[in-house]
């Protein structure tokens, strides 16, 4: 889960797993996998840097990395 601020200061946590996209036009809307969207008061790369080093620390990253690999080869 990564955590970021609702538009009223209040902070929520999302599954980043569930995050479809992110845009900032110029605010930044999170929409989940679900449909479901949400302003938030974090700027879009630093919310990329959240599911980055959420990624990282659950061992997506470095598992996506290795699948890459593995399809170069083949």
């Amino acid at each position: 889960m990564i955590s970021v601020t609702r538009i009223n200061g209040s902070p929520f946590w999302i599954n980043a797993l569930m995050i479809e996209s992110v845009e900032e036009t110029p605010d930044t809307y999170i929409t989940l996998v679900t449909g479901k969207r949400m302003i938030v008061l974090e700027k879009a790369a630093e919310v990329l840097k959240k599911i980055q080093e959420y990624y990282t620390e659950i061992g997506i990253h470095a598992a996506t990395i290795k699948v890459q690999q593995t399809e170069e080869l083949s």
